[in-house]
């Protein structure tokens, strides 16, 4: 693992409009390649309710549409900004920017309304045009929103695609690609939709940011079903406790990853190292340091000699695009950041 300073990077005022990469959780056990589509009918009354509210805003039904995807994607995301594509036939998907902040449905409504005009008045102008700068030369977009749900394919670089078809009543489709989501998942996500749209033309002055997407049995499960038994915990930290194990079975195995493997001698020694290199940089107590890596031995190892170092965890997914990176370093005042070869080239874009 290597250590890097973190340095601040200008961003160009054009990327500010055109940017904001939202990424689509990784939420699959087996990363198969391959496309999957899941299909929910929209309920008749919910459908009508739709209608109602986008006829009492003088806005269009794909408006309310967008502004559940929104909620959808700032959910998934975490984020009070999302950037999604959007299907303009027979142009290529192009992307839209929308914020989220704690406000009424109804108000949330009128800006996406607003920023969905602006675009489709636009949509003839090449993206590499807008504002005069270069195209970027990453995908602006994961996913993709497609009010008629034309083609329904997944370019290079999509992972999810939301439609709407107009079929025996009106249905939500999902296209996604199965090394991202497994098919569970991708109900939930639907589920999310119908969720947000059922939330939104119940009460479209109520605070969208109150309201969880998440069904009762989910709720249930997240804080019940993962939590397991109730017992007492021993007063003592995460690393004190692996600690305890490394001097009681040193020979033990503590990890496996795929063909490798690493006992509590070796892993916790691999720590002790790393610690003390992060502490001979200038890490102090309870500062953060960031963590670039895949999910492997050495991200275990960054995780403890933090922890022993006296530091806070912050991580990232090496597919998180750079900007989103270096957003989360800046607000996290990170400067130390640990990473691995082949996870180095995303984080030298962010910094």
């Amino acid at each position: 693992m290597s250590h890097e300073v973190r340095a601040g990077a200008a961003t160009r005022p054009w990327s500010c409009e055109m940017s904001g990469f939202t990424v689509v959780p990784r939420w699959t056990l087996d990363p198969v390649p391959g496309i999957g589509e899941h299909e929910v009918r929209i309920p008749d009354e919910l459908t009508a309710a739709s209608h109602r509210l986008a006829n009492d805003s003088a806005l269009p039904l794909s408006s309310v549409l967008l502004t559940a995807h929104a909620k959808v994607l700032g959910a998934l995301a975490g984020e009070h900004e999302v950037c999604t594509g959007y299907a303009v036939d027979p142009h290529p998907p192009l992307p839209m920017r929308m914020t989220l902040r704690p406000r009424s449905w109804r108000e949330v409504l009128r800006g996406i309304a607003r920023a969905e005009s602006d675009l489709l008045a636009h949509s003839d102008v090449p993206v590499d045009d807008r504002g005069g700068a270069p195209a970027p030369a990453e995908p602006l977009f994961e996913t993709v929103f497609d009010p008629s749900a034309g083609s329904g394919e997944l370019a290079e670089g999509t992972v999810l695609r939301v439609g709407f078809v107009q079929r025996d009543g009106f249905v939500l489709r999902l296209r996604y690609r199965t090394e991202v989501l497994d098919a569970t998942c991708a109900a939930r996500i639907a589920g999310y939709h119908v969720t947000a749209l059922s939330l939104m033309t119940a009460d479209p002055e109520a605070e969208h940011a109150r309201a969880s997407l998440l069904s009762a049995e989910e709720l249930h499960c997240q804080l019940h079903g993962l939590a397991g038994p109730l017992r007492m915990l021993p007063d003592r930290r995460t690393h004190q406790l692996f600690e305890e194990r490394a001097r009681a079975h040193p020979d033990a195995v503590a990890a496996v990853h795929g063909n490798r493997q690493l006992t509590y001698r070796t892993l916790n020694a691999r720590a002790n190292q790393l610690a003390r290199a992060l502490l001979k940089r200038g890490l102090a107590r309870e500062s953060v340091v960031g963590v670039v890596t895949e999910r492997n031995l050495d991200w275990m190892t960054a995780v403890l000699a933090i922890f022993k170092a006296g530091g806070a965890y912050l991580p990232f997914e090496p597919h998180f695009p750079a900007e989103r990176i270096a957003r989360m370093l800046s607000r996290a005042g990170c400067r130390l950041v640990l990473t691995e070869r082949g996870s180095s080239a995303v984080l030298d874009r962010a910094l």
